[in-house]
């Protein structure tokens, strides 16, 4: 995966859930430093889709445990839709 695109989802991520970077780790919870409810994910959906420009299923969520398993969901997606 490009380490631009890491950087930006982390940069997204410290800016609209006002976190620290330095808690952005692969294997770190997602949920857990991100402190997400449910209407974080709401959020968290909706900025993936405007930034990354992939459609997110809101149930894709339940087997995003890292921010690894996100970069991979973003990477995969945002790819898909380049082929199309």
């Amino acid at each position: 995966m490009d380490s631009e695109v890491i950087r930006k989802i982390n940069n997204l991520l410290v800016e609209e859930f006002e976190v620290d970077a330095a808690s952005i780790a692969p294997d770190a919870s997602l949920k857990e430093v991100l402190d997400l409810d449910s209407l974080d994910y709401i959020d968290l959906i909706a900025i993936t889709e405007s930034n990354f420009g992939c459609k997110v299923k809101p149930e894709d969520f339940n087997s995003i445990a890292t921010f690894q398993d996100f970069y991979n969901y973003i990477d995969a997606h945002t790819k898909v839709k380049e082929l199309i």
